[in-house]
């Protein structure tokens, strides 16, 4: 919209709703009470609109709906190749537009932005991204669970306290680390677990990604550690070597998330149940 015809449109809102909408101060305009309550509201309101204008049957084969995710760079290998194909050999015709998951896709989620994600959420008690602690409105559905491995580059010279048995939790805090930023957070589950006992990692190097931080381990002699299921990927790229986690720790879980108002839509469950299906199959493969 050009500004003239947005504060035309601005106008004729503060009219109808009898309120400013938006008040000037010293930083531009700021949102009144009523326009920060049309912003909790709007969204819910607009996706039910919005369903009311689907048919009431999905169709695969004939659908030209478009559906929006939001996936995990970890999943991206791990997960995708399992799904995409049985989704679009059933529906060829649908959209599907797929967005890296970052800190902000939760809440586009709950605003109806994007209809699904694919995430890791922790399974120990004390994280921030646990599980049990998904926002209200959010429904979610494990994919599977996985486990904490760590990477070091070939000819690392902590290879050789491996090979007589000196490989523990001490010799793992001793190194520098490089780890991935997720959501937002520099530290993750492992480092809110070690803390509990005073315990601490050096951290050299945060990155964006899983595999920046594989190229960092490759060319270091820093250690990576990452769910198992992305070594595989990270080790067709660069020379490394996989190592244990020295410590006991509990598993993460990979999830499908939605908002609960699209629970019984034809097209979303249909997708929901493709995707937890042919990923299903692939893990018993």
């Amino acid at each position: 919209m050009s500004p003239s015809a947005l504060s035309k449109s601005l106008q004729r809102l503060r009219e109808t709703l009898g309120d400013p909408l938006f008040v000037r101060n010293a930083h531009g305009l700021k949102p009144t009470a009523h326009a920060l309550q049309f912003k909790s509201q709007l969204p819910a309101i607009l996706q039910g609109l919005y369903q009311i204008t689907l048919p009431p049957v999905f169709t695969p084969h004939t659908s030209h709906r478009q559906f929006s995710f939001a996936i995990l760079e970890s999943a991206y290998q791990t997960l995708l190749p399992s799904y995409i194909g049985p989704l679009l050999k059933q529906a060829p015709l649908i959209t599907l537009d797929i967005y890296g998951w970052a800190e902000k896709s939760m809440q586009a989620l709950l605003q109806g932005q994007i209809d699904f994600g694919i995430t890791a959420r922790d399974l120990h008690p004390t994280s921030d991204l646990r599980l049990n602690n998904l926002p209200e409105g959010i429904n979610q559905s494990t994919l599977f669970t996985d486990q904490q491995i760590c990477l070091v580059r070939v000819g690392h010279p902590i290879l050789n306290t491996l090979e007589v048995g000196g490989w523990n939790m001490e010799s793992y805090l001793q190194m520098s680390h490089v780890q991935v930023r997720c959501e937002g957070n520099d530290w993750w589950a492992l480092d809110y677990h070690l803390a509990e006992s005073g315990r601490h990692r050096h951290i050299s190097s945060t990155l964006p990604d899983f595999y920046g931080a594989a190229s960092v381990c490759a060319h270091s002699d820093l250690i990576f550690t990452l769910p198992s299921s992305f070594v595989a990927h990270a080790k067709k790229l660069y020379p490394l070597v996989q190592l244990p986690l020295p410590l006991t720790f509990s598993p993460l879980a990979y999830v499908l998330l939605w908002h609960k108002r699209n629970d019984d839509e034809p097209g979303h469950k249909w997708i929901r149940e493709t995707i937890c299906a042919s990923i299903a199959q692939a893990m018993k493969a």
